[in-house]
């Protein structure tokens, strides 16, 4: 990983999409610091379109899309995508599963959860839950003492025996039963809403994250940054990210817009 404070200027000037992370990647400690929905509306302004891929809820990401400076969004680790038309007031969502393959998962998954909680003590169903479409999320750190990367391990282990997919946030390990992730709804975004070709128009583009789920996205676009805290994690990711900020979070997320509109 090299210093983002080293990231070409002829790069600079190509960035037309900034997809991000949510949790710990625009937060800080668990709060959004102010400077993050300013660095969004920079980008608005500058025609930089801003794109959240997360792990979180479609609760959440239901709020996200309609109330934030962003031009949709990717949620439960790629189960879907929202995006809120101003224009005509209509919220668009797009799935991967049906809603009865959504239906028959949350089965499988609801009994996977009683196993899960009993046998490994200290983990707890995510806070936000009740507000999941397609996923099972489990809380390791952000809610309940932080449980050892060696539990977190056999959260992941419990997920892939009963033949769902796991990835690892830095805060839940999030579940689900279908062959997607972050990286497969993105693609279907951009194809369907901005009517590009992920292929053709990736070095257009700059990812930043900060933990293991984030690691399909690192490894597919050249321009990938990890904010600082992104090596609490090194080792434990497949990829890493081509480029790291010296700061933190969200603030790490403005150093990196402070960047790109400073070109």
């Amino acid at each position: 990983m090299k210093s983002f404070e080293k990231f070409p200027n002829q790069l600079r000037k190509q960035i037309r999409y900034v997809l991000t992370d949510i949790d710990d990647t625009l937060t800080v400690n668990g709060r959004l610091p102010s400077v993050v929905f300013v660095s969004m509306e920079r980008l608005r302004d500058a025609g930089i379109r801003s794109i959240p891929i997360t792990g979180r809820s479609a609760g959440w990401c239901d709020h996200i899309a309609r109330m934030w400076p962003v031009d949709g969004l990717v949620g439960e680790n790629g189960a879907f995508y929202f995006r809120y038309d101003d224009s005509i007031r209509k919220m668009q969502r797009r799935y991967f599963n049906t809603e009865s393959r959504r239906q028959a998962n949350r089965h499988k998954l609801d009994k996977l959860k009683l196993e899960i909680l009993e046998k490994v003590p200290g983990s707890r169903i995510s806070a936000d839950q009740s507000y999941r479409e397609a996923d099972l999320a489990i809380d390791y750190c952000e809610d309940v003492s932080p449980l050892s990367n060696e539990d977190v391990d056999r959260i992941v282990a419990l997920f892939k025996k009963a033949g769902a997919e796991a990835k690892t946030s830095s805060i839940h390990v999030n579940g689900w039963f279908g062959e997607y992730d972050k990286l497969t709804m993105t693609r279907f975004l951009f194809e369907e809403v901005f009517g590009e070709d992920l292929d053709h128009v990736r070095r257009d583009v700059i990812f930043i994250g900060d933990s293991p789920n984030d690691a399909p996205m690192f490894a597919y676009f050249p321009n990938s940054v990890g904010v600082a805290n992104v090596l609490h994690f090194k080792n434990r990711m497949p990829c890493e990210p081509a480029w790291v900020t010296q700061k933190e979070g969200g603030y790490g997320f403005a150093e990196m817009v402070d960047a790109l509109l400073a070109r």
